[in-house]
Order: C-alpha cells, then structure tokens, then sequence
C-alpha cells in the first residue's frame, strides 16, 4: 500500500472503534496507534498538496485536531470521530480553499467560500445583480455540473435588504455561502484512485475560483483593488 496516496483501512477501522468508545479513557490507552494512524493520513493530505501546487498555488495545508472543543456545545464527546483538513490558495488574490473529510462511513470533500464577510458577500451579490453569465455557465458546464452538482449552504428567506426579491438572479443573491460538497463511499475512499478522484474533482473546480477571486479582488468597474 502507497500510504501517499492511498488511505489505509485501519484508519477506518480505528475511526469506527472510536465512535463506539468515544472517551479519554478508552483513547488513552489506544493513543500510540492514533498517533500512526494520523501521521500516515497526514501523509496522504501532503502528498495531495504537493499534487494541487502542479495546477494551483496552495499556501497551507491546515489539519484539524482530534479534540474537540466542548465549551459551547451539547455534544460533550471529547473527539472528533474522523479526519479532516483544509488546503488554501495562495496569496489574497487566489481566493477560496479545498477542504477533506475522511470518516468511517461519510467521507467528503468541499470547495468554496463558506461564511463570506459582509463586505465580500456585498459585493458578490452586486455582481450577480449585474450579470450572472459567467458564474451560470461555469456551475451548469456538464462536467462540473457531475462532480459538484449544486451549491449547498445557507440563504436568506427572500431576499438580502437593499435587492429586489423578483431579479431575475435572486436564486444566487440570496445565498449567504457559496459552498460545492462531493461525498464518497467507502468503496471508493479505499480505492487505488482515491487521491485522484479527488484531484481531479478539485481540479474541475478551478473555473469557480478563478471567478470568485477576480469579483473579491476588483470593485464594480472591474478595476483591481490592489495597488498595483
């Protein structure tokens, strides 16, 4: 097994244990085998990285802890019962970030923008008021439109205070995230392809980035809002 490119299914295994003992206790005692199962998944995330840098630029690979932070939930387990991990572009004019979310019976991937601040959602919306051409024909061309599917996320009732509710555009307007998802099946998580198919679902994708980054780096007038 490629443990750069392949997930290995003890992973899974522990990830299953785990939600069934999900306790200090029980993880104390199984820690050292975590602690090789996460650096071999790490070595998976890294080696993808270094396969997105040949078509995009990623400044960072995030992983997320195992610990949950209970403070402020109801769900006291105190861990996360799979692995996950961001990938961010690079510098502030490659906007948006890939994300991966491995579990024992759900595993996922996402891409775009999930909680906009208000002066970025302001003007995305404004663009869509102008002219959704481009964003319609990127999200409906038929291979991206059979990888992603539909935008997924939150929206308001009607619409956004200060848009009309009947623009003809106001299916996107309203949208307050801009987020694609794509689940796995076991099946294929454990596959030889698995890293691939990621790959090659991040890099159809590409398109939507471009064009969200070129809206969040120019004003209304296309003008860039960087000193150049």
């Amino acid at each position: 097994m490629n443990l750069k490119t392949q997930i290995n299914p003890k992973a899974i295994a522990f990830l299953k244990r785990l939600e069934k003992n999900n306790n200090r206790g029980w993880f104390n005692e199984h820690k050292e085998e975590y602690k090789i199962l996460e650096n071999e998944v790490k070595c998976f995330y890294t080696n993808l990285t270094s396969r997105m840098q040949e078509t995009d630029q990623i400044d960072k690979l995030k992983m997320f802890r195992i610990y949950r932070d209970v403070r402020f939930s109801k769900d006291k387990t105190p861990y996360n019962t799979h692995f996950s991990g961001y990938f961010r572009r690079a510098t502030a004019k490659l906007r948006g970030s890939y994300y991966l979310k491995i579990k024992s019976n759900a595993t996922m991937i996402a891409c775009g923008f999930w909680n906009p601040n208000k002066e970025d959602l302001f003007r995305i919306r404004k663009e869509f008021e102008l002219d959704t051409t481009e964003i319609r024909v990127i999200i409906n061309n038929k291979p991206f439109k059979k990888i992603w599917g539909n935008f997924v996320g939150d929206e308001v009732k009607s619409a956004p205070r200060g848009f009309d509710k009947k623009h003809k555009a106001i299916d996107l307007i309203k949208k307050k995230q801009f987020i694609f998802v794509k689940e796995f099946t076991n099946k294929e998580m454990l596959a030889n392809d698995f890293q691939q198919k990621i790959y090659d679902s991040f890099k159809v994708i590409r398109p939507f980035f471009n064009y969200m980054s070129e809206i969040l780096t120019t004003d209304l007038n296309g003008v860039s809002i960087f000193d150049e």
